[in-house]
């Protein structure tokens, strides 16, 4: 069976049998995530079916980020597909659920699971470029909207002269972790892409605070001169 047909089988799937209301996790970021994940092995040796699956179940069980199993889900969500291509997809090949598994499994920032594969670390990588950029732009701000936190410090937007707090300041989000993903790239094409998203995070930033300060058309040069390090590391 082609990928195509899998791909859709998975997504009719999603739509009659998958509640949620979670639209930063929700099919279109699933078709987001493999979109990527295909660039990401392009030329390696991965089984696209094992990534493909990943991709689109990995948040099949997704629990919010102040939830206090948060770092569970992704073993639930293991255990949840390994059901689902049991009882809802007979002719999935049963050799590659473990893969799957696995790969579902390792994808989570939260869980701490070093990925072990090829294709759970192509399914890792994948998942958190969705975290920079300006879709992860888009869905930190909608994350941290649904959580009822507040957007930014006014006063000390970039928390200069206080301790950062992601859990008040979704701005603070990017300090406490988007920015350093990179670092957690698995892989070649991936930690590429991680870098060239972060700076425009970095940039983004830059124009915040200069509107803070009532410049609507320029960057803070601050902003940038301090948070060159971080760019020039990747």
């Amino acid at each position: 069976m082609s990928l195509t047909l899998w791909q859709s089988r998975f997504e009719n799937w999603l739509h009659t049998s998958w509640p949620q209301d979670d639209k930063a996790h929700d099919i279109a970021h699933f078709r987001r995530v493999w979109k990527t994940a295909q660039h990401i092995m392009q030329g390696t040796e991965a089984d696209p079916l094992v990534v493909l699956t990943a991709c689109y179940f990995h948040d099949v069980v997704n629990l919010p980020k102040n939830h206090p199993q948060r770092h569970l889900a992704s073993s639930k969500a293991a255990v949840e597909t390994r059901r689902i291509l049991s009882e809802d997809f007979i002719d999935f090949p049963v050799e590659l659920h473990n893969a799957v598994a696995h790969a579902i499994q390792a994808h989570s920032f939260s869980a701490g699971i070093k990925p072990e594969t090829l294709e759970a670390r192509i399914v890792q990588d994948a998942d958190r470029l969705e975290s920079l950029g300006a879709i992860g732009l888009a869905r930190v701000f909608y994350t941290s909207g649904a959580l009822g936190r507040a957007l930014f410090d006014s006063d000390d937007p970039l928390g200069r002269d206080r301790q950062l707090d992601d859990a008040s300041w979704t701005l603070d989000h990017f300090q406490k972790k988007l920015l350093r993903l990179p670092d957690t790239m698995q892989t070649a094409e991936g930690k590429r892409l991680a870098q060239h998203n972060v700076a425009f995070l970095v940039t983004y930033m830059a124009k915040l605070c200069a509107e803070l300060q009532g410049d609507l058309v320029s960057l803070d040069e601050s902003v940038l001169r301090d948070f060159k390090p971080v760019m020039d590391e990747y």
